[in-house]
């Protein structure tokens, strides 16, 4: 039986927007799903980003250094045309072969299906549409209504996209969909379960996690290097003990009886067919939607468009909103991304662009960056 009331007392940082992950979006449908397990859920609009994968900042930074390049001089980060392109300062740019960077990608990243973040609201990425475009997925009406209002207020600009961008877009969905469910399959053939891949219905989901507590999530999760640090579980936990330090959850405590918050809201253990419908996901590469459109940002010069950020600037001022989880860069480790939740547009213009690396974003749910300056 599943403990129902598990609250903590968090912060209450009102209605939030979140950009992220496929596997961030799943963490939060969970939250959402199970909000009587692991909390009242604040995120009220989920953009979700295109993601082939991510690399770890430590074995990235290893890989800069063999050619002497510093993260503290990194400007921006793409991926483009089979290469990760690195901008630097002085205007000097720095390509590595994707092939290459590839010992660098996150283990957790290797069993995700998700290439366009299926659950989100909307989905934005930059395959699919031209230059200095975002190829946007609205999946639903609240995705929409949002859309249709930025294009009114003039935030963003949209057109239809080309038959092209589509083909290359369903190409690469199906593509991540094939590779990765044979290296889910090599995984289990070594006795490595991706349990989260093994959708079942909502009573055995039930049945199932009922009497998971954090050392279940450590065993079936973090230990075998399918954690994606999103920090579901920090957030879920009722008694504060789990903690995201650096590189993984570790906990300083003993979990009380009953309690499986955090097994609840990890993207990587079970999964209720109510979230994801197993077959739907594998036959469909983009997952459901009401529409696909190219578009871009005319006022905000980021990367891909800047639609993101555009869409966020537009909720937090028009008050859709009250705060934004945004990925902003360390102050003290260059390029390593923090996450930051903020009522701040600038803090959003200003956290602009793809880090490419893991961060724990539903940890900054506890902590709210204000402005004197107000919105």
């Amino acid at each position: 039986m599943m403990i129902e009331g598990n609250i903590q007392n968090k912060n209450n940082p009102g209605k939030v927007a979140m950009v992220g992950t496929p596997c961030q979006i799943l963490a939060a449908s969970k939250m959402e799903k199970y909000h009587d397990i692991v909390g009242e859920f604040p995120i009220e609009i989920s953009i979700g980003l295109f993601c082939m994968e991510n690399f770890s900042y430590n074995y990235m930074k290893e890989l800069l250094n063999q050619y002497n390049i510093d993260m503290k001089d990194i400007q921006e980060c793409r991926i483009e045309k089979g290469y990760v392109w690195f901008f630097l300062t002085q205007d000097k740019v720095f390509k590595i072969p994707l092939e290459e960077a590839k010992k660098c990608i996150r283990k957790s990243c290797q069993i995700c299906m998700d290439f366009t973040s299926e659950l989100s609201d909307i989905s934005v990425g930059s395959v699919g549409s031209p230059e200095e475009w975002s190829t946007i997925i609205i999946r639903t009406e609240k995705g929409l209504k949002l859309v249709e209002n930025a294009v009114k207020d003039k935030y963003i600009q949209t057109k239809p996209i080309s038959d092209k961008g589509l083909m290359l877009m369903e190409k690469l969905a199906i593509g991540k969909k094939k590779d990765n469910k044979i290296e889910i399959g090599k995984r289990e053939k070594v006795g490595r379960p991706v349990i989260s891949r093994r959708l079942m219905p909502e009573e055995d989901f039930e049945s199932e996690v009922s009497a998971c507590q954090f050392k279940d999530l450590k065993g079936d999760v973090v230990d075998i290097g399918a954690c994606v640090l999103c920090g579901a579980c920090f957030w879920a936990c009722p008694e504060n003990i789990i903690k995201i330090e650096d590189r993984k959850p570790e906990i300083k405590g003993e979990c009380p009886e009953g309690c499986n918050a955090c097994y609840v809201a990890c993207p990587r253990t079970y999964v209720s067919e109510k979230i994801v419908n197993k077959e739907e996901s594998e036959r469909n590469p983009f997952g459901d939607y009401i529409k696909i459109l190219s578009a871009k940002a005319p006022m905000i010069n980021g990367q891909d468009g800047g639609v993101a950020t555009a869409l966020l600037s537009y909720a937090l001022s028009n008050k859709i909103i009250d705060n934004v989880i945004v990925v902003d860069k360390s102050s003290t480790e260059p390029w390593k991304p923090v996450p930051k939740l903020t009522n701040n547009v600038a803090d959003v213009l200003e956290a602009s662009g793809t880090k490419y690396a893991a961060c724990p974003i539903f940890k900054s749910l506890t902590k709210i960056e204000t402005n004197a300056g107000g919105k």
